[in-house]
């Protein structure tokens, strides 16, 4: 130990004292390698610890300042990725925004329909891969029967829109085709304020 340094027996290197833990054991109060050397020897015996008993290990990576690792993606993503929570010891999620989307969709799924992703993949891929009412757009959204909880297919935005404004009345939606086709109340005017109904 001179000039305000000290030789780490981990490292090999001479280190500033700030550098080092205290040790009262020692002759001169401090431990015999580095913070950053006694760091890495904990982590590794970590590790293998970890590793004797079965379980995962998580392999250290660098984050730069404002940045976090995302254990289920494996990524790196600034802080504006991620949702706050107060509970937590950095204050913010433990799963970037992307990860707990995709994880919400799994769990609406399972929730709703009691489906997997597999199985309405599945669905979608026996309809070709298109709405099944209009044939034309990507089927992306699960329709089911509000009464029976019965899953009938997988539509479109808009189309699984409309049948919701119609309120799942089969009713409702032939009156719909009629009027499209213009047979429904289609009244002629035969003086005014009087007009005759179709048949």
């Amino acid at each position: 130990m001179s000039n305000g340094t000290k030789w780490c027996r981990g490292c090999a290197r001479d280190i500033p004292l700030s550098g080092f833990a205290s040790d009262r054991n020692r002759s001169d109060g401090l431990q015999p390698r580095c913070r950053e050397c006694v760091a890495a020897y904990n982590a590794e015996h970590y590790r293998r610890r970890r590793a004797a008993m079965g379980k995962a290990v998580r392999e250290h990576v660098e984050v730069p300042t404002g940045w976090k690792l995302c254990r289920q993606c494996g990524e790196v993503k600034p802080h504006s990725e991620w949702h706050k929570n107060a509970t937590a010891s950095d204050g913010l999620s433990t799963r970037c925004k992307a990860c707990r989307a995709i994880q919400g969709r799994v769990d609406h799924l399972k929730r709703s329909y009691g489906m997997t992703e597999a199985d309405r993949d599945e669905m979608i891929a026996a309809q070709g891969g298109l709405c099944l009412t209009c044939k034309k757009a990507p089927a992306v959204h699960v329709d089911h029967c509000h009464t029976t909880g019965r899953v009938r297919g997988v539509l479109c935005f808009n189309c699984n829109t409309a049948i919701g404004k119609l309120g799942d009345d089969p009713d409702v939606a032939r009156r719909v085709v009629s009027y499209l086709e213009g047979n429904l109340w289609n009244p002629t005017l035969e003086a005014q304020g009087v007009y005759r109904q179709p048949s």
